[in-house]
């Protein structure tokens, strides 16, 4: 694949994958707000129903950006690594068992202590991925901003 492809990809699915992280954390706080037992339980049926979108979204974001940056040594680079592996991890061990848990327990109207302590922990986690992603985000902007600039000085080095 093309770099400029790869960058495009990279670009897409790091978006999706933090829209659905914020669209599913916003949709559980508002669920929990101002909807009844049957609209948390509609919310934790979408949520498990979209998973799949978020779990695509990082590991696309996540092999993207591995391709991209080869065997760099740069720190920003490095740091957008970092925060990836741990998203991926807080991904796949606290938001899906806690999506998967929380759908379950609502189809069957439980609402109960476990529901609420899981619903937490699943919010933190959320809040940390949205930040994770958010700070990667930033951290790809302030590369590509580097790389218009120095392509537009005719230099052709990045700084």
């Amino acid at each position: 694949m093309k770099r400029s492809s790869l960058v495009i990809l990279h670009a897409v699915a790091g978006s999706v994958a933090l829209l659905t992280v914020f669209t599913f954390w916003t949709s559980a706080v508002v669920a929990e707000l101002a909807f009844g037992h049957s609209g948390i339980a509609a919310v934790r049926t979408g949520i498990l129903y979209a998973l799949p979108i978020l779990v695509v979204a990082l590991a696309a974001a996540g092999g993207s950006g591995s391709r991209l940056a080869g065997r760099s040594a740069a720190p920003i680079i490095r740091g957008k690594q970092r925060r990836m592996r741990l998203a991926a991890a807080n991904g796949l061990l606290v938001l899906v068992p806690s999506a998967i848990f929380l759908a379950w327990k609502a189809w069957h109207g439980a609402f109960d202590a476990a529901f609420t302590t899981v619903q937490a922990v699943e919010l933190v986690a959320g809040a940390i991925n949205i930040v994770l992603l958010g700070l990667n985000m930033r951290a790809g902007m302030r590369m590509r901003a580097r790389r218009i600039r120095a392509h537009a000085c005719g230099s052709g080095v990045v700084a």
